[in-house]
C-alpha cells in the first residue's frame, strides 16, 4: 500500500521539479503514515511540509503542485485532498482493497515478507545472561524482544545469525566457582560460608550435589582451594549454562551461536583487537592499560586490563566486537537491559575505533518487568535468591502468555505482568483475545465445510463492500507494519497489531453473516475469512505464540 503511493507520489514530485515548479534540490525523505482519525483517508503524506522551507512556498502551495502532477494510471485513488497545514491525505478505492486482498491469499505464507534487506548479514545478540544462575523473568523480556527482532529482519530478507555472548570469565565466574565450593562443603557437612558478594541462591546447591556425583566432585577435597575453585566454577558454569539453554529452547528461543568469553581470550582476540587500534588510543596509566573512549563520546576512558594484565569487562567486549566485525556483518543489534544504557556509549566507540561506521552498531534497552497477581507485587519463590526465574512464569501462564506478555509493551517501558490475566480465558487477556479469533475463523471454514460449502481458490471478491472495508483496510497493512518494525527494531508493534486484527475480526463476525443464501456473498467473506486467518497465523508465528485451532 505504501510502496504503491510512494511511488506515484515520487513520480509527481520528479516531474514538478523538472518542470520548474519546485525550486528544490530534489525528492527528500517522507513518510506515508495512516492518519489517528480515519476521516482523514488512509494514508497521510508530510511531503509539502518537508518541502516548504527550502521551496520558500507555504506547505498547501506545495502540495497543490504536486497534486497537479500527480497521476494514478491504475484508478485506484478515491479522493486526494490537502488538509491542516499541508498533509496530503490519499483515500483508496473498494477496487483497491480488493485487489490486495486477492494478492495477500495469493502470497499465502510468503505475504509479508520482502527483499528489505537484499540477504545483508545481521547479527542479533540476546539475552547473554552469566551462566551464574537461572534465567530470571527480566532476561525472559529480553529474550522474546531479541527473538522476535530477528524473525522480524529474517522476513524482511536479512540473513540473521542469533548470537548468545556467554560472559564466563572475571570476577564473576571466580565467585561462582567459590560460592558452589561453599555449597559442596555445606554438603560434606560444613557450615556455609559464602563468599562475599557470593550468590545466596538454593540451586547451587543442586549444583554442588550433581558435582559430588562426577569423579572431579568427589576428590575435591584433596585439591587445593585454587584448584577446587576452578573446578566448581567450569561445572557449575557448564551446568548453569546447559538449564538456561533448556529453558529457551523451551520457550521458543533459538540461538545459531554460542560465543565464549573464555574461549575468545585464549584466541587471543584481544591482543587482535589492540594490535588493529591506532597507538594513539591507547594508554598505560597505574600499570593498566586504558583505551581513549572519551575521543568518541564516551564520559571517561575505560580500562582494557587492569594491573597485571587481567583482562577487563570491557576488554572482553572489544576482544568480542573485533572477532564479530571480522565476520562482515553490515549490522550488529544488540539487546540490552535497560541499566546496561550507559556502556552504549563505550560500545559504539569500539565499533568506530575498530575502522566501522557507529551506527553498524543498534541496541534495543530492555526495561524491568514487574510482575503482579490482581495488581500486587509477586514473589513466588526463593531458590533462585531475590528474583523470581523465567522457568516458574512460563510454568505458571504457559509459553504463549508469556511471549505475549512481554510483548504488550514497547521495550524500554516498563512492563506490568499479571499472572492472573495471563491466565484468563476471556477478552481481558490479550493473548487469549487474539487466539479466540484464530479459533472462531477456523470453526467458521470448519462450519462452512459441513455445509457443504467448499472455498473457491480464486472467488470473486466484488461482492465486498462497504460492511468489509475496516476488514481489508486492516489486513492490508500487514506487510507495512512487519517492515516498520523491523526498521525500528520494536517488535511490540507485533503483538499490537494482531490485536487490532482479532478486533476487527470480532466486530465483523458479530455484525455479519458469512455463509448466506448469496453464494457469491458467502464465497467473497470466506476469502475474507481465509486472509484473516492467515494473517492472524503469521502475526502470531512472528511473536512466536502458537494459533490453535481449537480451544
Amino acid at each position: 500500500m505504501k510502496r504503491h503511493l510512494d511511488a506515484l507520489v515520487r513520480n509527481a514530485l520528479t516531474e514538478a521539479i523538472a518542470a520548474g515548479e519546485l525550486a528544490v534540490s530534489g525528492v527528500p525523505a517522507f513518510t506515508l503514515e495512516s492518519p489517528s482519525d480515519a476521516a482523514f483517508g488512509d494514508l497521510a503524506c508530510n511531503v509539502a511540509m518537508v518541502l516548504a522551507r527550502e521551496a520558500r512556498r507555504p506547505p498547501r502551495a506545495v502540495a497543490d503542485v504536486i497534486l497537479r502532477r500527480l497521476r494514478d494510471p491504475d484508478g485506484w485513488l478515491a479522493s486526494v485532498e490537502v488538509a491542516g497545514p499541508g498533509f496530503i491525505n490519499f483515500r483508496f478505492t473498494s477496487r483497491f482493497w480488493r485487489t490486495l486482498l486477492g494478492e495477500a491469499l495469493a502470497a499465502g505464507e510468503r505475504y509479508g515478507r520482502s527483499t528489505l534487506g537484499a540477504g545483508q548479514a545481521v547479527q542479533v545478540e540476546f539475552v547473554s545472561a552469566n551462566p551464574t544462575g537461572p534465567l530470571h523473568v527480566g532476561h525472559g523480556r529480553g529474550a522474546v524482544v531479541g527473538d522476535v527482532v530477528a524473525r522480524l529482519l529474517d522476513t524482511v530478507g536479512f540473513a540473521v545469525e542469533r548470537e548468545y555472548y556467554v560472559n564466563d570469565f572475571g570476577r564473576q565466574m571466580d565467585l561462582l566457582g567459590q560460592s558452589t565450593l561453599a555449597r559442596w562443603r555445606e554438603l560434606q557437612g560444613e557450615p556455609l560460608a559464602l563468599p562475599q558478594d557470593g550468590y545466596p541462591g538454593a540451586y547451587l546447591v543442586d549444583i554442588a550435589r550433581r558435582l559430588r556425583e562426577r569423579p572431579e566432585g568427589a576428590t575435591l577435597g584433596e585439591a587445593s582451594e585454587t584448584e577446587a575453585v576452578a573446578r566448581c566454577r567450569d561445572f557449575a558454569a557448564e551446568a548453569l549454562l546447559a538449564d538456561i539453554r533448556s529453558d529457551l529452547e523451551r520457550f521458543g528461543v533459538r540461538f545459531d551461536n554460542f560465543v565464549s568469553e573464555r574461549r575468545l581470550h585464549e584466541a587471543g582476540f584481544l591482543e587482535k583487537a589492540l594490535a588493529a587500534l591506532p597507538a594513539d588510543l591507547l594508554y598505560v596509566d597505574d600499570g593498566a592499560l586504558f583505551f581513549r573512549s572519551t575521543a568518541f563520546g564516551d564520559d571517561k576512558d575505560r580500562a582494557v586490563r587492569r594491573q597485571g594484565g587481567v583482562p577487563t569487562y570491557f576488554g572482553g567486549d572489544m576482544a568480542h566486537f573485533y572477532a564479530t566485525l571480522a565476520r562482515g556483518f553490515s549490522q550488529l543489534v544488540m539487546v540490552l537491559g535497560a541499566d546496561h544504557h550507559g556502556y552504549v556509549p563505550r560500545l559504539r566507540a569500539i565499533v568506530e575505533a575498530l575502522g566501522h561506521p557507529p551506527e553498524r552498531l543498534r541496541v534495543v534497552l530492555v526495561q524491568l518487568v514487574n510482575l503482579t497477581r490482581r495488581g500486587e507485587p509477586v514473589r513466588m519463590g526463593k531458590r533462585a535468591g531475590e528474583f523470581v526465574t523465567l522457568r516458574e512464569v512460563v510454568d505458571e501462564v504457559g509459553v504463549d502468555a508469556a511471549r505475549f506478555f512481554f510483548l504488550l509493551r514497547k521495550a524500554d517501558s516498563q512492563l506490568d505482568f499479571d499472572l492472573e490475566l495471563a491466565k484468563r480465558q476471556s477478552a481481558e487477556n490479550p493473548v487469549f483475545y487474539v487466539q479466540y479469533a484464530y479459533t472462531r475463523i477456523a470453526g467458521v471454514l470448519r462450519h462452512a465445510a459441513e455445509c457443504g460449502v467448499e472455498p473457491e481458490a480464486r472467488p470473486d471478491l466484488g461482492p465486498l463492500g462497504d460492511a468489509e472495508a475496516e476488514s481489508l483496510r486492516t489486513l492490508a497493512i500487514f506487510p507495512d507494519v512487519v517492515e516498520q518494525a523491523a526498521r525500528t527494531l520494536e517488535p511490540h508493534k507485533i503483538a499490537f497489531y494482531a490485536m487490532d486484527v482479532a478486533g476487527t475480526f470480532h466486530r465483523y463476525y458479530n455484525r455479519h453473516r458469512v455463509i448466506s443464501p448469496d453464494g457469491a456473498l458467502t464465497q467473497a467473506r470466506l476469502a475474507l475469512m481465509r486472509c484473516y486467518q492467515q494473517v492472524l497465523r503469521l502475526a502470531l508465528g512472528l511473536a512466536g505464540v502458537a494459533a490453535p485451532e481449537r480451544m
